[in-house]
């Protein structure tokens, strides 16, 4: 069944929640605890750590994971309230449910501040979040619409699956951490309905030299993500040797930092691309050639995850 912007705009009624009296509820983050799964820190790769460390390492990643999703919606609120625009004085269905989009953006944007404070607040000082956000989404609303919408619809897919695959199972979790992208997830699926239609709309705009140019900024955005995965495992990484309580060896010390940096290709880009959502999509919009330079693209991404 086709996405409609009247099906987004019931489930965003029936899920929505409020940060402090459905999710927060005045607890904290529970430290004896895991904050991301094994299934998407890639813990089983370093049998050397200890149960302390394992957990310690989640809890870097888990912090990471929250501050990331933080950082795009900084550009998804604005890229949607754009999109708005074309339905101002037509359908108005459609309008409603950008609206009602961009107001929880917003007020992802909040409980993930919220969690940072939450996490700092237990963890040993130190942590470092490099991106800045104003400025990683000047960059990404300087590129096609047709790119953005696409990796937006990519970075929504992914939640879904995280969720679905990998934190709704695992009873290990902090509770608050958990609750946090529990009530995220639910909201997410509905922008990911809202994505589709407005990814395909914006397709259908396009000349074909139109829409070989947009697969181009797609490829730049991807590598631009890299580029920020890069800079944050290794930022991750020392501050995980740091504080940790022990020395590593040097061949261990490399495969913590190649792990954090694989656990993020995998979280941020390649879960989505290989989404089978996300591929229908894509692969209905792009033809062959142009599959074969994102694929390319993608390719030491893909090995490197």
């Amino acid at each position: 069944m086709q996405p409609t912007y009247a099906k987004a705009i019931e489930v965003s009624k029936r899920v929505r929640f409020d940060i402090e009296r459905d999710v927060i509820r005045a607890r904290e983050l529970d430290f004896s605890q895991k904050f991301l799964p094994d299934g998407l820190s890639k813990l089983r790769e370093l049998p050397f750590l200890g149960a302390a460390e394992k957990r310690l390492f989640s809890q870097v990643q888990g912090r990471t994971y929250a501050n990331m999703f933080g950082l795009v919606e900084r550009f998804i609120g604005p890229k949607m309230l754009q999109a708005s625009a074309d339905h101002w004085l037509g359908d108005q269905t459609a309008f409603e449910a950008l609206v009602r989009f961009t107001d929880e953006e917003l007020k992802h944007q909040e409980m993930f501040r919220r969690m940072e404070a939450l996490s700092a607040s237990g963890m040993a000082p130190g942590y470092i979040f490099l991106p800045q956000p104003n400025d990683v989404a000047k960059v990404v609303l300087g590129k096609h619409s047709w790119a953005v919408l696409a990796l937006i619809c990519h970075i929504e897919l992914f939640v879904l699956a995280h969720y679905r695959e990998a934190i709704e199972p695992d009873p290990q979790l902090s509770a608050l951490w958990k609750d946090v992208f529990t009530f995220h997830a639910r909201e997410e699926s509905q922008h990911a309905l809202i994505d589709e239609l407005e990814w395909r709309r914006e397709d259908a705009k396009l000349s074909a030299g139109e829409r070989d140019a947009a697969v181009d900024d797609l490829i730049a955005l991807v590598g631009a993500v890299d580029g920020i995965l890069q800079m944050q495992a290794q930022a991750d990484s020392t501050y995980f040797l740091s504080v940790c309580g022990r020395s590593f060896g040097a061949a261990e010390a490399m495969a913590i930092g190649r792990t954090m940096l694989g656990a993020y290709r995998w979280q941020y880009i390649v879960s989505g691309v290989q989404d089978a959502r996300f591929q229908q999509i894509l692969g209905a919009m792009v033809g062959e050639a142009q599959m074969q330079r994102i694929g390319a693209a993608l390719a030491p991404i893909v090995g490197g995850a």
